[in-house]
């Protein structure tokens, strides 16, 4: 069964592209009598009362609240019934805190594990028992975590994204830098593993465009959509508009994306709690 995320208008500006809907190869599924409203993107961490038992990476400490009961309450008030849990890098590459709650909550929740791009290679078996022992249905590529001078297009980069699609799991890219400074490497990877399914977060981090340079950088996005596996989450509004909510400088980007992908293959997500203090979990939905 899929696991359906569901694109809510969030301003009138792009009533147009309401009610977007996309099927991935997610096991768990939501199926009622009605529409499911799913966070496509989202994080959670442990409170300081837990960081004992699930203890914070070195050097990252988080400055917002972001553990599982302070997320429930937030999306019960927000109308919001599941979502895709991305692991933090405030926990780097323990999941045991996300584990635990995808154990605790299996119909609501769904896990996207974060890569591991260590030059050992020991990154591959830790996605895989991610995946095959602990329920994870997606992994997040992070560029800034790989070796200096390496590039996503490595051999221990290719071994898990060809994995993933072996294991018909998504992966996710954050490109916190650009999407300019990583789309050879995207294109590559797409080319070489047309079966592996990609999520380009935070509509690839695609601020409306300003000048020639960055009109080409939201046209190396467009034209990503040639790849028929790559989707696009809307999320993360906040950080991709240069405006104040409701972000509405997002709505010509959101039609173009809509009108080049389709509406099956873009996405809702929150990037709870970061937005919280930005518009509110209720607001950024």
């Amino acid at each position: 069964m899929a696991f359906t995320f569901t694109l809510i208008q969030f301003t009138s500006a792009i009533a147009a592209a309401a009610t977007i809907t996309m099927a991935l190869p997610f096991t768990q599924t939501l199926s009622t009598s009605k529409s499911k409203v799913i966070d496509s993107h989202l994080h959670i961490w442990a409170s300081p009362q837990e960081a004992g038992e699930f203890p914070y990476a070195p050097g990252h400490v988080p400055t917002l609240p972001g553990n599982i009961d302070f997320l429930l309450q937030c999306m019960e008030e927000a109308g919001v019934d599941g979502a895709l849990i991305v692991q933090p890098i405030y926990h780097m590459f323990d999941h045991s805190y996300v584990t635990s709650v995808l154990e605790k909550y299996p119909t609501k929740f769904v896990g996207c594990c974060l890569a591991n791009p260590a030059a050992d290679g020991s990154g591959l078996k830790q996605f895989e028992d991610l995946v095959m022992k602990n329920g994870y249905r997606a992994v997040r590529f992070n560029p800034e975590l790989w070796p200096s001078g390496e590039k996503m297009t490595n051999e221990v980069g290719k071994a898990i994204f060809r994995r993933a699609g072996e294991l018909n799991v998504p992966v996710g890219f954050l490109l916190a830098k650009g999407l300019g400074l990583y789309i050879s490497e995207v294109e590559q990877l797409c080319t070489e593993f047309p079966s592996t399914v990609v999520l380009l977060d935070h509509l690839a981090l695609c601020k409306p465009p300003l000048n020639e340079e960055e009109s080409l950088v939201f046209s190396q996005l467009l034209n990503l959509s040639r790849f028929p596996q790559v989707y696009v989450k809307f999320s993360s509004l906040f950080n991709v508009s240069r405006v104040q909510y409701p972000y509405l400088d997002l709505a010509p980007l959101l039609s173009q994306v809509v009108s080049r992908f389709g509406a099956n293959r873009v996405m809702w997500g929150s990037d709870f709690p970061y937005a919280v203090p930005k518009c509110g979990y209720k607001g950024a939905k």
